[in-house]
């Protein structure tokens, strides 16, 4: 749980910033004794006067490196991307350590919520003490608080919509990104395996994992129990293989550490400008704005203009040309905007997904808020563990690799999104008539005429008919649009709630992560 920062911690915080953001003297030239402010963040940011001389670089780019860049420039999902996921220095990578819990917690021998805490309290204690400088990075999610009953609830939703649509003509077809160290997949196919025998039979789960260390964990868990389950080690961004069977899709507690990139607009003409993070031969950190030139920034300017979701501009300044010149004469006012971060990296996944699993249905969940985030519009919190404590950040330019870098997701534009990329026809070169007809239709389904043969009207709640593909009584009905829903109506539609209640009669299960909603 993010807690806010006392002065004492801030104090702590600019001296943890300043000393992981330093170099070491035999590397690098002293600085210069009169440079006070290494991580800068303001509307009057100036870069490194050289900065029109740095290499332009992308994470990619950087993923063979074994210490961070200097003199380079980069976009900042690049530079988010390349702290938290770098091979050799990134935060996942090197630092974080998923809470884990040997055996569950028996919630129901617990007397209440003050009780439940002390023992996750007890847990967190086993890890031991933190020594000199960054700790280890311990982060839980509900998977590990709450099992087996989350992956449960979890497996339980998957298991009705598949024994509604699908069984008997399909395998149950389960992918999952960031399954951390594969508890939740082996929650789940634990149920599926005593709950429904004759849908286990017919399973197959596949994990897309980036992280190697990772990717070894899952196998040592789940390869003996459950031969159905196959690792993939890849980014779900590169990502070439087509799934054209019915399938579902898990990101639950991912999309919060996918890289954003920062955008800031012209107060008087409202042009957005592209962030770039300059790192100078001292490993300094500038920012840097440029005329829009990157095509996913682009792409997801242009897909929130189709949406109309409006700029995060006051609406007085929007409206009027001439208030906006009058704004920006006035004396010390800033010529750019707050900082906006938008996530582009969740723009690839729902297009990845589009693209290669164009039957699937996704399951998501993550934080819809967070406190203590730095200066912005859906700005991330920035944070290290230094001694025990959870120490958060005022700025993202902090050394790569020792912080932790999430975002919360506005669901309602989630959703938006999410639909409007689904309802764009395919790429030419993967059109829909490659799609294997269900076993439901017929040769002669009049399916293929087109999702208008019937009726001209579609019902709001359901997205057109795909080619090929009937319901059970052979008529095309269009999937069910995504729903939001909090954490807790999900938990109380889904999970088992008598084997998280406390002899108190509260439920941490649907008490607990009142910022976290689930698209489904």
């Amino acid at each position: 749980m993010l807690h806010r920062a006392s002065a004492s911690t801030r104090l702590l915080q600019k001296c943890v910033s300043r000393s992981l953001s330093s170099t070491s003297p035999a590397c690098y030239p002293p600085r210069s004794p009169d440079k006070i402010n290494y991580n800068q963040l303001s509307f009057a940011d100036a870069p490194d006067t050289e900065h029109v001389n740095y290499k332009r670089v992308t994470a990619n780019d950087l993923e063979q490196r074994r210490e961070p860049p200097t003199r380079v420039k980069l976009l900042v999902r690049d530079f988010i991307e390349d702290s938290l996921y770098n091979p050799h220095y990134g935060y996942f990578p090197k630092q974080a350590d998923i809470f884990t819990t040997t055996d569950p917690i028996h919630f129901t021998s617990l007397r209440n919520t003050v009780e439940f805490q002390e023992e996750v309290g007890r847990r967190y204690a086993e890890y031991g003490p933190d020594g000199d400088g960054p700790g280890r990075q311990i982060w839980h999610t509900p998977t590990e608080l709450f099992q087996p009953w989350y992956g449960q609830a979890i497996a339980q939703c998957l298991v009705s919509e598949y024994l509604l649509k699908y069984f008997p003509y399909e395998d149950f077809v389960i992918y999952e990104i960031g399954a951390g160290n594969g508890t939740l997949a082996r929650d789940i196919l634990d149920y599926i395996q005593e709950r429904y025998p004759e849908v286990y039979d017919r399973t197959r789960y596949r994990i897309i994992e980036i992280s190697g260390n990772l990717a070894r964990l899952q196998r040592e868990k789940l390869a003996d129990k459950h031969p159905c389950v196959d690792i993939v080690h890849k980014s779900i961004f590169r990502w070439d293989t087509r799934e054209s069977a019915p399938c579902f899709f898990l990101a639950m507690e991912v999309i919060d550490n996918f890289a954003h990139d920062m955008i800031r607009y012209d107060l008087r003409t409202l042009e957005p400008y592209q962030g770039l993070v300059t790192i100078d031969a001292h490993g300094d950190f500038g920012t840097h704005y440029t005329r829009v030139t990157d095509p996913l920034i682009a792409s997801f300017l242009a897909l929130r203009r189709r949406l109309a979701h409006p700029l995060p501009i006051p609406r007085l300044l929007k409206r009027s040309a001439a208030l906006r010149t009058l704004y920006t004469n006035l004396p010390f006012a800033p010529n750019l905007s707050a900082p906006e971060f938008i996530p582009t990296r969740l723009l690839s996944l729902l297009r990845t997904l589009r693209q290669h699993f164009p039957r699937h249905r996704l399951l998501l969940s993550d934080f819809s808020s967070l406190p203590d985030t730095i200066v912005g519009v859906t700005a991330p919190v920035v944070q290290t563990r230094y001694r025990n404590e959870t120490v958060p950040c005022t700025t993202l330019l902090v050394k790569q690799g020792y912080f932790d870098i999430f975002f919360p997701t506005d669901f309602g534009r989630l959703r938006d999104m999410y639909e409007q990329i689904l309802s764009q026809p395919l790429p030419l070169s993967l059109p829909e008539e490659a799609l294997p007809r269900s076993p439901l239709s017929t040769s002669a389904s009049p399916v293929s005429l087109g999702s208008n043969f019937f009726s001209s009207y579609h019902w709001k709640n359901r997205r057109p008919p795909t080619d090929g593909v009937a319901s059970a009584s052979g008529i095309p009905v269009g999937e069910r649009k995504s729903s939001v829903y909090t954490h807790a109506e999900f938990m109380a539609t889904h999970a088992d709630l008598d084997k998280t209640r406390l002899r108190s009669g509260e439920n941490p299960i649907l008490e607990l992560y009142q910022n976290v909603k689930f698209l489904f």
